[in-house]
Formats: structure tokens, sequence, C-alpha cells
């Protein structure tokens, strides 16, 4: 079998392309891999040949240096991919099939799978529950921006599409099936967004961009989206969003009375996560910025969608308590207002098969929303460049050229 290149964390602020091992259904020695999770078998695993994979600022979080992420993890949580080998234990999943792949690594076999919590599985990362691919202190499951990958628990976890021919014609939109669109709709369903709601989405990156478009599925009256990056609100106004710069003007419950009439929503997402940035011009590096913020903006009685990624170990923080995660939000306000808090990892097996329903029917346009880019393996170096300076587009890599 041929060989395999796979993107690369090599050090604070570069990524690389190098050739590594072709996948087995066995998890073996690398770096970031947890030693009790060295030589386990996979035999209810598959081998992809990977036909998209996508950059997430998950992964933005590593390569910038703001995890313990080693040198030489593979990265890529997001893929989409063709069976082309199968385990002695898949009966279901066929070589040919056309898969997504929940970010989330589960078993389908604990108390948390069992009771669809897949964000939190119990059997696949030593450390704690939870686990993901490419990732730091998540077992260490290879990650899948490369050309072939192995996914464990197959038949429980890989969503098949029914159609390969027009899921290929939809490819840009089912490739965000694997992580932002769920998470983005869990980040609008926890907020309690319905039909009507006025919401407010903190963050115009690719998971806010999702939210929005998400909470409009959802049948939001309003959906008004935060940022410092001009560029990112104009893709967030492309689609129907009314829009709040951040930096131009530091009145966050100010800018949202101009448009409602109130200062406050029904419903608030927060998809900025640890490295928020305060407001005005001269902002700088403060991790509560958007916690408080959409506590301050979101109505009494209202919930707080928290699919921004928040981390225990962040060794690049700002101050001590930052490090480990400990953060100084005015809790005390949100007791106040009664209001509701739903954090965590998305749990995609939730959403994405009726996800997948609303793009292969034309409902959902979640690659427009998020201006998915098309690029090579060789180029994701740079795509990780231009996407850590603000750039607003998703990029989607395509290792083999089989995109159209």
């Amino acid at each position: 079998m041929a060989g395999n290149k796979a993107v690369v964390y090599s050090k604070p602020g570069s990524v690389e392309v190098r050739n590594t091992d072709f996948p087995e259904l066995v998890l073996k020695d690398g770096p970031g891999v947890n030693p009790l999770n060295v030589g386990r078998k996979c035999e209810h695993g598959v081998i992809l040949k990977v036909v998209t994979t996508n950059i997430c600022g998950s992964d933005q979080h590593m390569v910038r240096g703001r995890t313990t992420a080693p040198s030489g993890l593979i990265l890529g949580h997001e893929i989409t991919g063709e069976v082309i080998e199968v385990g002695r234990d898949v009966e279901f999943i066929k070589k040919g099939d056309l898969v997504s792949v929940p970010f989330n690594i589960a078993c389908g076999r604990c108390r948390s799978c069992k009771e669809r919590n897949t964000n939190v599985c119990l059997n696949v990362n030593p450390d704690r529950p939870g686990s993901a691919y490419g990732y730091v202190d998540m077992g260490g499951w290879v990650g899948g921006q490369s050309e072939y990958v192995m996914v464990p628990y197959a038949d429980f976890q890989l969503l098949k599409f029914p159609d390969k021919e027009k899921a290929m014609e939809k490819i840009l939109d089912l490739t965000m099936l694997s992580d932002i669109f769920p998470t983005g709709y869990h980040g609008a369903v926890s907020a309690g967004v319905r039909p009507g709601s006025t919401v407010y989405v903190a963050g115009a990156g690719p998971v806010g961009l999702a939210a929005a478009h998400s909470a409009q599925l959802l049948g939001a009256a309003v959906v008004i989206v935060g940022d410092l990056n001009a560029e990112r609100l104009a893709q967030a106004k492309s689609f129907g969003c009314e829009t709040v710069n951040l930096r131009e003007n530091s009145d966050l419950a100010g800018q949202i009375d101009q448009i409602l009439g109130s200062p406050e929503v029904d419903s608030a997402i927060d998809c900025v996560g640890f490295e928020a940035h305060g407001h005005g011009k001269a902002h700088g590096e403060a991790p509560a910025t958007v916690l408080n913020s959409i506590m301050e903006v979101t109505r009494a009685g209202g919930s707080l969608g928290i699919p921004g990624l928040y981390v225990t170990g962040d060794p690049g923080a700002v101050d001590e308590d930052s490090k480990i995660g400990t953060l100084k939000i005015r809790f005390g306000l949100g007791w106040a207002k009664s209001h509701t808090f739903v954090t965590g990892q998305t749990p995609v097996m939730k959403y994405n098969r009726d996800l997948m329903m609303a793009i292969l029917s034309g409902r959902a346009q979640i690659a427009k929303a998020v201006n998915a880019t098309l690029i090579s393996l060789d180029a994701a170096p740079q795509a990780y460049q231009d996407f850590d300076r603000g750039v607003s587009r998703k990029f989607v890599i395509d290792p083999h050229g089989l995109v159209k």
C-alpha cells in the first residue's frame, strides 16, 4: 500500500506536510498518544481515503502554542472520506461507502454513549471522558488532515451518505457535518433559539457563522453577530445577519439596542472561547470577556450556548489563573438573571443526520455561510497562516484532488 502525507504540528506558529505511515487498525505509539492507548486493536474500525478534511479554529489554538500539544502531532478532526478497508468486526459499513466522521470518538457501548452523550465517551481516552482525532490530551487518536486515516467503532460512529454521486455534488456543505455545522447548531439549540428569537452570536469565525446560520434555520427573527474583524462581519452580513463591530465601538449593549430597540437578546452563543479579547481599538487578550458580555446582554431567564473552547491548560495565558482555566467571570450576574449555561464538546451524532438532510434538500447552505475554500494538502501551511491572520474563510483540504 502507498504511503501517507499529513499535516503535522511542528512548533508554535508552524505546521508542515510530512510523509507518515499508512494507517492500520491499531493505535500505535506516536506524538500525543496516551501510553495506555498504545497497541489498542481496532478491528471495529475502518481505513478511509480522505476526501475532504477541514482546518478548524480549535487546531489554531494548538498551532499558536496555546496548549501542551507535542511536536509531531498529526492534526485534523473534521474528516469526510471513502472506506477502503474494513476491520474484521465491522458489519454494516462497506468498502466504497462515502461517510462523515463525527469529531467525537465514541465507543457506542458505555453509559455516556447509550445516553447519546458521545462527546463524553468513557472508553476512548484514559485521561478523561471524551476524545477527538488529532487533538491534545484526547487519547492520541491520529488526526485526519492526511491522505488516509483510521477511524475506530465504524458501525456506531460513521454517517453514510445515501447517494455517493449526489453527496459529491454537495461535498463542500457535507464536509461541515464532522464538526462545525453540528457545533454551531448545538450552540443555537443550547441557547434555546426558537422561532421569533433574538440571538447574539459572539464571534464571526467559522463556528460563529455556523451558529448564526443555524439560528436562522431554527427560526430566529434577528441574528446579531459581533466581532473585532470587519471582514468576518461582512461575511455574516452576506447571509442576512445584523452585525456589531466591537473594535470600532465597545458598547455591545448599546449597539444591540440600536438594532432591536432593547439592549438585551433572548439567547446568546459564545463562539470565541478562551483566547477572547476585550473590546475597543486598544483591545488586549481578556479570556472572560465574551462570557461576561453575553451574560450582560441576555435577558433574565435566557440561555447561553457555549460551544467556544475553554481549556484546563494554556501555557500562553495572560495570567496564572488563566493558565489552568480559571477565569474571572461574573457568575453572580448569571445567577441573578437565572441564566442557563450549556458548555462542552458538541455531541455530533445528535445532529449530523438531520443536518445532512437539510443540506441534501437545499434547506441549509452552510458552505456559503462559512465561505468554504478548497485547497490542496500541500497548501495547508499557508492556509493556517492566512486563517491565523483572520481571513473569513473555512479552509477545506482536498488531499487527492477528488472535488470538482
